[in-house]
Order: C-alpha cells, then sequence, then structure tokens
C-alpha cells in the first residue's frame, strides 16, 4: 500500500515578530515494514532548511526565519510504502519472561527502561495498575494484548481534553484523553510495573471508511512499541485498540512525547500564538510517478490558500494622522 501525506502547521501570532526558531520531526521512518519513497517541506516565509538525523535516526528539519512576520506555515508532503507486517501472536512460550530478561541484559535498553518527562509513575498510576492487575503474569505478549484492551475500555477519548504537556495525572483523574495520554500511561505501566523496554510513537494512522477508529483523522496520531522477545519492537495503539500494522505510519520514536513533537520552536517578540493543524493521508494501490505532483484535493487546496494568506494589515497612516503623532510625541 501507498499513502501521500500532507501535513500543515499554521503558527498566527497576536503581533508580528521578528524572528522564529523551529525544528520538525514529519519525515516519515524508512524502517520496518515502511520506506518514505519523497519528502518536501515547504515554509512560509520562505527560508533555508537544514536537516540531520538524530541518535534514533529520526529525520529533523531546522530553520531560522530571522525578518518581521505575522504567520508560520509549514506544509510536509509525503510519499510512503508500507508492507502488511507481520501477524503478531496471541501469545508466546512459556519461558517468555526468561528470554525476555536475557535479551535485556545482553542489549542496550535503558533508555526504554527508565522514566522520562511525561512516564513517571505516581499514585494515580500505581492504583489504576492494582485495578487492572498489571503484572507479570502469563507470557508477555498476552499480559501487552490484554493492557492494550484495558487502556482502550477504561479512557474515553476526548479531543482538547488534555494539552501537549499534560501529565498523565489530568488523564487518570478524569478518565479520558487522547492518543498521547494514552501512549504515555500505557509505557509507564509496561516499564514500571512489567519491565519490558517500551517506546513512544510519533505518525499517522490512515482512517479507512470500515475502520472504527476513535482517533481523528485530521491530527497526528500516536502509540507505543514494545520489545518482545523472537518478534522485536511491536507495536500497540491503545487509543483504537489495535496492534499497529500497515494503517500505521512512523515519523519519529522516542522515550515519549517531549522526544518526538511534530514541530518544536520559539519566537522573538511580544505576541500570542494560535496554532493550526491539518492532516491529510490518502491510500493508493500503485505510486505515482515521482516526476508528478501528487493528487491534491479540492478541499486540501483551498485550506493551504487560507494558510497562506497574509493576516490583514492595518491601511498606512495618512499624512494628517502621521503630522498629528509627531506632534503629540513633541509635546
Amino acid at each position: 500500500m501507498y499513502y501521500s501525506i500532507r501535513h500543515l502547521t499554521k503558527f498566527l501570532y497576536s503581533n508580528q515578530v521578528s524572528e522564529s526558531m523551529m525544528e520538525t520531526r514529519m519525515h516519515p521512518r524508512s524502517d520496518q515494514n515502511q520506506r518514505c519513497l519523497t519528502f518536501h517541506l515547504s515554509v512560509s516565509p520562505r527560508c533555508r532548511v537544514f536537516s540531520y538525523r538524530d541518535h534514533l535516526s529520526n529525520h529533523v528539519h531546522h530553520f531560522d526565519i530571522p525578518g518581521m512576520h505575522g504567520q508560520l506555515v509549514i506544509v510536509a508532503e509525503s510519499l510512503v510504502e508500507v508492507q502488511p507486517a507481520a501477524q503478531v501472536p496471541a501469545f508466546l512460550a512459556p519461558d517468555a519472561w526468561t528470554d525476555l530478561d536475557a535479551m535485556v541484559e545482553q542489549g542496550d535498553y535503558w533508555e526504554m527502561l527508565l522514566p522520562s518527562e511525561f512516564t513517571v509513575p505516581t499514585p494515580a498510576l500505581d492504583a489504576l495498575a492494582l485495578e487492572l492487575d498489571v503484572r507479570r503474569r502469563d507470557d508477555p505478549l498476552m499480559v501487552l494484548h490484554h493492557l492494550n484492551q484495558q487502556i482502550y475500555e477504561y479512557f474515553d477519548y476526548k479531543p482538547k481534553s488534555t494539552n501537549v504537556d499534560s501529565p498523565i495525572d489530568l488523564a487518570l483523574g478524569t478518565r479520558a484523553g487522547v492518543c498521547q495520554d494514552f501512549a504515555h500511561i500505557m509505557i509507564t505501566l509496561v516499564r514500571s510495573k512489567l519491565r519490558i523496554p517500551c517506546r513512544y510513537v510519533s505518525g499517522y494512522l490512515f482512517h479507512g471508511e470500515s475502520d472504527m477508529d476513535r482517533s481523528v483523522s485530521s491530527a497526528t496520531h500516536a502509540w507505543i512499541e514494545v520489545l518482545i522477545p523472537h518478534l522485536g519492537w511491536v507495536g500497540f495503539d491503545p487509543t483504537n485498540w489495535l496492534v499497529a500494522g500497515d494503517r500505521h505510519i512512523r515519523t519519529a520514536i522516542g522515550r515519549d512525547y517531549s522526544d518526538v513533537p511534530p514541530t518544536h520552536g520559539i519566537f522573538r517578540g511580544r505576541a500570542a500564538s494560535e496554532l493550526t493543524v491539518a492532516v491529510r493521508v490518502t491510500p493508493s494501490l500503485g505510486t505515482p510517478s515521482l516526476d508528478q505532483e501528487l493528487p491534491v484535493p479540492e478541499d486540501w487546496s483551498i485550506l493551504v490558500e487560507k494558510a497562506t494568506q497574509l493576516p490583514e494589515q492595518p491601511p498606512p497612516p495618512t499624512r494628517q494622522q502621521q503630522m498629528a503623532q509627531q506632534q503629540q510625541e513633541n509635546s
């Protein structure tokens, strides 16, 4: 399966700012069962974009806009080929816990075992672990399948009920959140109660007409990957009670959201910022020719056109207004 992905991000500032510095993680990874064929990042105001790979092989693009501007628009376009994922069994052999501990002892997984900024155990999390009976029993894969279902059933999916920097206790207290919250909660349980290496995945999820997904199709998505003996890193999506498959498109991996935000930056100036994000994932059985533009849906074209329009500027002062202002400054 091939997916063309368009990801629009717009920052609108209440006043003109003098500089913006930004880094993005929107370039899909080429590993496991997926391959990124093309990627293009457009930035307005225009600037020079640089890139590098971090220590987990995530693609990072960064840029600096030093001039005055009232908004920043970023459009990322990708073409990704995704192969069918290997079937994940329901359980493993009885000695799988021993195999897991031996694999962890021989490897370098400490980053994905220790608490991170958004995955620190709390009393509320400990209470949830007791209620859900999260402990080493049966075999690792069976416990993870069950935990994936439990989180899906325990929490309601409510957009805007939390923020990107919300601690897990907010979702634990309200029993509601978004994909980022459910990923952080499951990661914390897996690391602290099951002692299994676990990592956060940022990316996109294609929503087909027959798919019963809770997450919204117009935003990025988040899920987790857990290290399993004989299988490697296996993805679980507690938001939608799924094992990650060929509808999940990975852009970045890390300890938690703080490692892999799609955009992260600062600006210079006294202004408030308003963020708008839109995502479009379009599937196709074949790949478009690489020398042709990918088809752009009409509503997407309108959205991008509106986003790239400059904010309305006040009309220039008249001669009389300039003279009155000068008199007031001299008085």
